[in-house]
């Protein structure tokens, strides 16, 4: 008698790590977060810097979760959902590690909050929780954050998780057509180190 054929399993994709804070849980995005990403399309800003498209239907706030969720395994960073701890099933928002720069020891951070659950500090929180945990890996020695200087909002969340302000890149990115300045904000992991002699 022959014995059965024994059929590799194939590797699971690598998803970010659950990461849960005071006030924010940090999630893998899920198929169930639709009407968070539903919500945030109707957001006059959002989706000016972010790729969601205004307006989105169904099948392209689906498309939105799954290429949150293919970012890690094709190597472009970690997308988490933001969800409340006392209801971690529900999406609040994204936050996001970009590795674009990570051979080089710097990671930038992305976010968003549905305007529903703003001014709650969940974006801080959020921020914090991501910054935290992104400057115990190997690879990170500087965190950025780029914020339009008006967005008093965000540059409050960025300072309380730790942020300092460095300067104004002018006409830096474009947004709706028009060249913006960007604060950039940077969270230092470690001294750095002094020059040789």
């Amino acid at each position: 008698m022959q014995e059965p054929e024994v059929q590799a399993q194939p590797e699971p994709e690598p998803q970010p790590p659950e990461l849960t804070a005071r006030r924010v849980v940090l999630r893998p995005f899920r198929d169930t977060d639709l009407d968070a990403v539903l919500e945030a399309a109707d957001d006059p800003l959002i989706p000016l810097i972010t790729s969601i498209p205004s307006g989105v239907d169904t099948a392209g706030a689906l498309a939105y979760i799954t290429r949150q969720r293919n970012r890690l395994p094709a190597g472009l960073g970690y997308s988490f959902a933001v969800a409340e701890r006392r209801d971690a099933a529900m999406a609040v928002g994204q936050v996001g590690l970009c590795l674009r720069d990570a051979d080089i020891g710097r990671g930038r951070i992305r976010y968003w909050i549905r305007p529903s659950f703003r001014r709650q500090g969940l974006a801080a929180d959020a921020l914090a929780t991501l910054s935290e945990w992104a400057v115990s890996l190997p690879w990170v020695r500087r965190l950025e954050l780029l914020i339009e200087p008006a967005n008093e909002g965000s540059w409050r969340a960025a300072e309380s998780a730790g942020f300092q302000r460095e300067g104004v890149l002018r006409a830096f990115q474009p947004i709706g057509g028009t060249q913006r300045d960007m604060a950039m904000y940077a969270r230092i992991s470690a001294p750095a180190a002094p020059p040789e002699d």
